[in-house]
């Protein structure tokens, strides 16, 4: 069973509101750095508007070209720091599988597993939550004496979007 967080569905309807979408995810990256005295810098919000900006993940470089649109290039190390401190604060994550990152709007405080769907044909990266997979995972862990460090799970398939286009 997959559960919705936060009524969001996995993956938003092409026609969704994204403007709202994005101020969402900006209003909830300033309430967790807040909450956590942490400042949300330019740079780091800027980063974050980047990746806010679609629901497909972006490399690095992607991230350089489209800040470097709005004024100077910033530097790599810039740009890794930046993502480094939103990896760190749980409001990015990495999809190993395309070396790129993407915004999360989710909570992560359960320590369970996050599960990406990953649309081949429009790009676009769905978060899924799954208490079967979560207790597998701990089960699984717990038999071989393991501590997962970051239980992530990335599955490429069609969306049920393009399935139906």
């Amino acid at each position: 069973m997959v559960r919705k967080s936060h009524s969001h569905a996995v993956f938003p309807t092409p026609g969704h509101d994204h403007a709202r979408c994005e101020s969402d995810g900006l209003k909830h990256a300033e309430a967790i750095c807040a909450a956590r005295r942490e400042r949300l810098t330019p740079i780091r919000r800027r980063v974050l508007e980047a990746l806010l900006a679609s629901h497909q993940p972006l490399g690095a470089y992607e991230l350089i070209d489209r800040l470097a649109k709005g004024g100077a290039r910033p530097a790599p190390i810039t740009i890794y720091r930046a993502l480094d401190f939103l990896r760190a604060q749980g409001l990015v994550h990495r999809i190993e599988s395309r070396n790129a990152f993407i915004a999360c709007v989710h909570n992560h405080e359960s320590g369970d597993p996050v599960v990406f769907l990953i649309c081949e044909k429009c790009g676009a990266v769905g978060e899924a939550a799954s208490a079967a997979v979560a207790d597998t995972i701990r089960t699984a862990s717990r038999t071989a004496g393991f501590t997962p460090k970051t239980p992530v799970i990335e599955i490429s398939g069609v969306c049920a979007h393009c399935k139906a286009a």
